[in-house]
């Protein structure tokens, strides 16, 4: 079954390192100054002209309240009036971009991400979506993948009404933790009630999948503990799950600096947690679909997986990756053709440039043939746990083994190590591997080394 996993301690410990959750290869870390607006506008053309489906993520930055382990793009404020300002610069982007594309590409995903976008009043979320439908071909018929990221604290049943009303019907839900002791230890305090209101309330909609995400490995967890939560959760029966491992680094992320080191699990702990939640989903039905994401059999990822169609973008796994992916709002990043590009970090630069009337494009990076084609082997891996040889090697005009001679004793020491099967028509990564797939990925990395490995979480 595609969706086996094999526990291997020995394993885990010998290849548990740390590097990117290629979201894109090449990852972020590589994108640098040399692009800017007219990169992305020049790209927007050629999507237009080829006429691709569009992806749009649109960043919502602002939290009413800090959760320490949080290391996402944030601004925290309980003034509602901060929102005002940025959505009329976010909305001036949606002119400027909108302008280069084809009237006619669709829409064919969306998603509001953060931050909280439930921040925003029902006016201004209103508002928003008047104004990307006025500017994009989004769906009408609900056929589309409109998702939108929720934080159970700052939704009730008339913002799930609204947000239904408005086209969304997918929602994913920030749990982490139910536990008490721990959402105090990370300043979010969350109630299995208000949760479970949130996923009656999508239910009763007819919004079509819900994901909540777990997050292993914070501030007094226990095995036990995290083992109630984990029950609680497949309680509710959600469409996904995500069990995502808390990577502690408070010199890159100053909210975690709040956090305190000693109460952090062992690592010995962490790795209970972890085999006890997917013995815990397995049992109530769950596919693990790779990289921490765990689907229901019916799911759309454990069909696109299934039938080979399954990709991964800044998203996540996706069943869009041939669209062409526009972010929106601060630090949003895009991913057009072979163009990767990101906005400005700062909220007060995107929203200045903004102003101007200029796009807060500030870096990325075009991707050469050498990164295409090792894009495409790490997809393959990291989607569908195979790789066809002769597959890379007719789209590439390449010799496989040849090209990665470098690496390839590696590979022949994970074969022998059990982590994959290794032969002259490909690589499959076996039941033992596949929690490790993110290791057999880092071999194909070109970029990847020492220094810039510190930047990422571990795999495990």
């Amino acid at each position: 079954m595609l969706d086996a996993i094999q526990w291997d301690t020995s394993l885990i410990r010998r290849y548990d390192q740390a590097g990117p959750r290629y979201t894109s290869y090449p990852t972020a870390v590589q994108f640098h100054d040399g692009i800017g607006q007219f990169d992305l506008l020049h790209a927007l053309r050629d999507s237009a002209k080829e006429k691709r489906p569009l992806s749009l993520y649109v960043h919502v930055p602002f939290c009413a309240h800090i959760c320490y382990y949080c290391a996402c793009n944030k601004v925290i404020t309980k003034d509602r009036g901060r929102a005002l300002p940025y959505l009329e610069k976010l909305q001036r982007e949606v002119e400027i971009v909108s302008r280069h594309l084809d009237r006619n590409q669709v829409v064919e995903q969306l998603h509001f991400g953060g931050g909280t976008p439930t921040f925003l009043s029902h006016d201004e979320l209103r508002g928003l979506m008047s104004h990307l439908r006025q500017h994009f071909n989004l769906l009408d018929d609900d056929s589309g993948d409109y998702s939108i990221e929720i934080d159970p604290r700052e939704a009730d049943w008339s913002t799930m009404g609204l947000l239904r009303e408005l086209g969304f019907n997918r929602v994913s839900l920030g749990v982490q933790d139910l536990d008490p002791a721990v959402q105090r230890a990370v300043n979010r305090l969350q109630t299995l009630e208000e949760t479970r209101a949130i996923v009656e309330a999508a239910r009763t909609l007819q919004f079509r999948s819900v994901n909540i995400d777990l997050i292993y490995g914070l501030p007094l967890q226990t095995p036990e503990r995290f083992a109630r939560t984990v029950a609680e959760v497949i309680a509710l029966q959600p469409d996904r799950l995500s069990l995502f491992n808390y990577a502690h680094l408070p010199e890159r992320f100053m909210p975690q600096r709040r956090i305190n080191t000693s109460d952090l699990p062992s690592p010995g702990d962490k790795l209970a947690m972890l085999q006890a939640s997917i013995e815990q989903l397995a049992a109530a039905g769950y596919r693990y679909i790779g990289m921490d994401h765990f689907a229901l059999p019916d799911d759309e990822l454990a069909s696109a997986q299934e039938d080979g169609s399954l990709q991964r973008n800044f998203q996540g796994y996706t069943t869009h990756g041939h669209c062409d992916l526009i972010g929106l709002g601060v630090s949003a990043i895009s991913q057009i053709g072979d163009l990767y590009c990101q906005n400005s970090a700062d909220i007060n630069l995107y929203q200045q440039s903004l102003g101007d009337g200029q796009l807060a494009t500030l870096r990325g990076l075009h991707c050469n043939a050498d990164d295409r084609l090792r894009r495409a082997v790490i997809q393959q891996l990291i989607c569908h746990f195979r790789l066809s040889f002769n597959e890379i090697e007719q789209a590439y005009a390449i010799d496989f083994r040849s090209y990665f001679a470098e690496i390839w004793p590696q590979l022949q020491q994970m074969a022998q190590d059990g982590l994959i099967q290794l032969d002259a028509q490909g690589i499959e990564v076996r039941p033992a591997g596949r929690l490790l797939v993110r290791s057999l990925c880092m071999l194909f990395d070109h970029y990847l080394n020492e220094q810039s490995r510190q930047r990422f979480s571990r795999v495990i």
